[in-house]
């Protein structure tokens, strides 16, 4: 099991500034961002024993982090995309 934590940063840190850019100029993006946040957070406190739950639960929240990081980087690459055009 790892207990890494999983912060969009760290997972792409060759987009730091292209997240910085979204983060402060899209919503959406924005709000996204926040919730993967607080599902990593939460999928951290289980794993490291700081909460305990069922492991449905915590595969549920491996499942929605998981989504959200693919939006999430799908949406850094359209606009890396766009901004090298």
């Amino acid at each position: 099991m790892s207990l890494e934590k999983h912060d969009l940063i760290h997972e792409m840190p060759e987009s730091k500034e292209a997240i910085h850019n979204l983060k402060t100029s899209d919503n959406h993006f924005a709000k996204m961002f926040d919730e993967y946040h607080d599902v990593d957070h939460a999928v951290h406190r289980i794993e490291t024993g700081a909460e305990n739950t069922s492991d449905e639960r915590l595969e549920n929240l491996k499942k929605q982090r998981l989504n959200l990081k693919d939006q999430l980087t799908a949406m850094v690459r359209e606009y890396e995309a766009a901004a090298a055009s």
